[in-house]
């Protein structure tokens, strides 16, 4: 008889006993261990340009703060960093700890592509069950290669593709009143 194997399950403390790399992050769905390099340059910059669309939004109606790669720790199996989220007043009030890490769902969360297939999988299939689970209101998908961002919107208690978003249109959502963004500049597009 050979002894049965169960797969590794990575926890947060797992995590936190790895080396330190500025250049290496660090997540888990699921007990699942996802390692990525620092992302390209141009992936930064779109993630900079919608934090910056979302935080200038949230200073000016008061609703809510954005914020650039949050810690997310859902539970000791679920621990991820999106690129850019956006929650109100009081639900940061309910799940950010002392040390500014948010131990619950904000109502938005973006994650940018970066290439790859297993990358791909991890934001389209991994992270999108995990934000449903959890109770994300709106997940964004942003494809720079692309150049088009999915909206996904909490439908009878998970995450439904409910547009994909092209060069020509903008980015609304019930959840921020009064927001409009072009998706052009976004990936850097000059409209005549």
């Amino acid at each position: 008889m050979s002894p049965t194997t169960s797969p590794v399950r990575w926890t947060t403390q797992d995590i936190e006993a790895l080396p330190d790399n500025e250049w290496v992050r660090y997540e888990i769905v699921d007990g699942e261990l996802f390692v990525t390099r620092s992302p390209h340059h141009k992936h930064q910059q779109l993630a900079g340009r919608i934090f910056a669309a979302l935080d200038q939004w949230a200073v000016s109606s008061g609703l809510g703060e954005a914020s650039i790669m949050p810690g997310l720790i859902f539970s000791d199996a679920d621990n991820v960093s999106p690129d850019v989220v956006w929650g109100s007043h009081d639900r940061i009030a309910q799940i950010q700890d002392e040390a500014g890490h948010f131990k619950g769902a904000p109502e938005l969360v973006v994650e940018v592509l970066s290439p790859g297939k297993a990358n791909e999988d991890r934001d389209r299939s991994a992270k999108l069950k995990l934000y449903s689970i959890q109770g994300v209101e709106e997940y964004w998908i942003v494809d720079r290669m692309a150049q088009r961002v999915e909206v996904y919107r909490r439908e009878q208690a998970q995450l439904t593709l409910v547009a994909t978003l092209l060069a020509q249109d903008a980015i609304t959502s019930p959840l921020l009143p009064g927001f409009a963004c072009a998706v052009a500049p976004l990936f850097g597009i000059r409209r005549p």
